[in-house]
């Protein structure tokens, strides 16, 4: 590894240690900005393992995040390679919500005055094609998913499941690095009215069926019969399934239960059906199921 790599490694530890000690969960990135450890089972036979940690080795993306410092520095330890750390959002202490916004934030500064909310004066990164991420925080109770331009063209969401590139990361396309007047602040909280619009709406709340029909059935017991690793791609598909099919909101309380009771939290369990419902809404609108 030439002298620089090695500088740049450095300096990547040295930045992800400081984010631990304020008890952000952090992983090492590589220079394309994924995460630097490949997955134990990618040469594994068969179907792809959809495995987030269970089996007790690195190379699980954000489920191998982790703000103690010892294991920060074996899993750098593990990729020599990495250039910079992604910091989870979603998870305690501070329930990290990243606003990545590619360029201007004129979009959001008109959302919020069409929405009626003030963005708040937060911790702030430049990225190196000129966008930035405003770094906020989410009441532990809720979990915000994902999305890409949903809430407007222009502006991603990092929420549950995701990362943010730390600052202090170098990739192939430049450094990452505190905007100016931002650096001592900390992660504002999440205004409300911004809150409700990045979290999706709940299952629409119907009658439960008694007797649900076979179909029906036959996905809930799909989703039961889940094991580790297993479980949200049951859910979502049994729920994709169910919604293309036009019995998604009469059976989501079912499909509800039988996740939390394969380990899943009745907010990740309900999120994951409202994830469904939207990606499935344009081709039941259309007539068009999926095959």
């Amino acid at each position: 590894m030439a002298a620089t790599d090695r500088r740049t490694a450095t300096l990547a530890l040295a930045h992800a240690l400081s984010a631990a000690e304020r008890g952000l969960p952090v992983i090492p990135l590589s220079p394309t900005k994924l995460p630097a450890l490949p997955s134990p089972h990618r040469n594994a036979p068969g179907p792809p393992v959809r495995c987030r940690g269970e089996c007790g080795l690195p190379g699980h993306g954000v489920h191998d995040a982790t703000a103690d410092p010892a294991a920060v520095r074996a899993l750098f330890a593990l990729a020599p390679w990495a250039t910079g750390y992604g910091v989870t959002c979603g998870r305690p202490p501070h329930h990290l919500i990243g606003v990545d916004l590619d360029t201007s934030p004129t979009v959001l500064q008109r959302l919020a005055a069409r929405r009626g909310f003030t963005i708040p004066d937060t911790f702030t990164v430049l990225t190196p094609s000129g966008g930035r991420h405003l770094w906020l925080t989410g009441p532990p109770d809720v979990v915000v998913p994902n999305s890409a331009g949903r809430l407007a063209p222009g502006i991603d969401i990092r929420g549950a499941g995701g990362y943010l590139v730390g600052p202090g990361s170098v990739t192939a396309r430049g450094a990452y690095r505190p905007a100016p007047g931002t650096a001592a602040l900390t992660p504002a909280p999440c205004p409300p009215a911004l809150l409700r619009l990045l979290t999706p709406p709940a299952p629409s709340r119907t009658p439960r069926h008694t007797s649900p029909s076979r179909g029906g059935r036959a996905l809930v017991h799909f989703v039961l019969a889940a094991r580790q690793g297993q479980r949200n791609a049951r859910l979502f598909w049994a729920a994709c399934r169910a919604y293309e099919n036009g019995i998604g909101d009469a059976l989501a309380d079912a499909l509800t239960d039988a996740a939390v009771r394969t380990g899943l939290t009745a907010h990740e369990a309900r999120a994951t059906i409202a994830s469904a419902a939207r990606l499935t809404a344009p081709r039941a609108a259309g007539g068009r199921r999926a095959r």
